[in-house]
């Protein structure tokens, strides 16, 4: 295990991700494409927990598979990749019209989850979540018990929101989105040359990204699925003593880094947090 100094952010990032997402990459790019870099040629991107996709959007791959389990998410990018275009009415950055939107968003919820909605539902579904993403507490994405978006108004001074997207449908135009649990994607994985960026939740107290959460069971389950796949993986997880022990033991190379983010909401008693990088290069 090696101590690195924190990733630099020199390089320009081609898009920037659409969507506020809690753990975002978009600063980490560059660390991660240089990973990437030895093998772009050769090899397909595959991130199974695309989430805010600013490590996609940071590194452009020519071909890409895109998964994430929250149909609301995956349905929001596939929105994007054939339309591109804002067409509901003007988005207000009010309390009044945001408990709308959500209730609106909300009663929508089973016609996605269930992937039975007409084209219709989806439009309306993804261009609600966009906005809810944009004006809610601190661009959290968070699901209770019943798969109903349940996070408050943000209450900020100014917002922009983007009404075309027409600029990102052709690297969409590449990719590939899947929605459902990483392992569905072994096949396509194993099926031809793939480079595979893991960034599931953290181990840490919030999971919460989509029904169901993210336990240590699960990290378990997805290290030793990363370590069989027959190609490159690097993972992204928060430097915790089991996680740095579970990929240490699965023969994976670490990297240890601060990010600039406090781990504490006490000032006094505030600390860089540390992340790691974990490695396993072509078998």
């Amino acid at each position: 295990m090696t101590l690195i100094a924190e990733p630099k952010t020199t390089e320009a990032i081609a898009l920037t991700p659409l969507l506020k997402w809690a753990g975002g990459k978009r600063k980490l790019a560059p660390a991660i494409a240089k990973f990437y870099e030895p093998f772009r040629t050769t090899h397909q991107w595959a991130e199974p927990f695309v989430g805010g996709m600013g490590a996609t959007l940071g590194v452009m791959p020519a071909d890409a598979i895109l998964n994430d389990s929250n149909p609301h998410l995956i349905n929001f990018y596939e929105w994007v990749k054939g339309n591109g275009v804002w067409d509901l009415p003007r988005s207000l950055n009010e309390r009044r019209f945001y408990d709308h939107r959500r209730e609106w968003f909300n009663d929508l919820v089973d016609w996605i989850t269930s992937g039975l909605a007409s084209d219709c539902i989806k439009s309306s579904s993804a261009q609600l979540f966009y906005y809810l993403n944009r004006t809610c507490f601190n661009g959290l994405c968070r699901f209770n018990g019943d798969g109903k978006f349940n996070v408050p108004f943000g209450k900020y001074k100014t917002i922009t929101y983007q009404e075309d997207f027409t600029q990102y449908q052709e690297a969409f135009d590449r990719w590939r989105f899947r929605c459902g649990d990483f392992e569905h994607l072994t096949g396509e994985i194993c099926d031809r040359p793939t480079f595979t960026y893991c960034d599931s939740p953290y181990d840490c107290e919030f999971t919460t990204y989509s029904k169901g959460g993210f336990k240590w069971d699960d990290q378990v389950r997805l290290a030793e699925w990363c370590a069989k796949l027959p190609g490159p993986v690097l993972v992204s997880n928060a430097a915790t003593e089991r996680i740095i022990k579970l990929y240490t033991d699965l023969d994976f190379q670490i990297e240890v880094f601060p990010v600039g983010r406090s781990i504490s909401c006490k000032g006094d008693e505030r600390k860089p947090a540390l992340e790691i990088f974990a490695f396993k290069s072509m078998e």
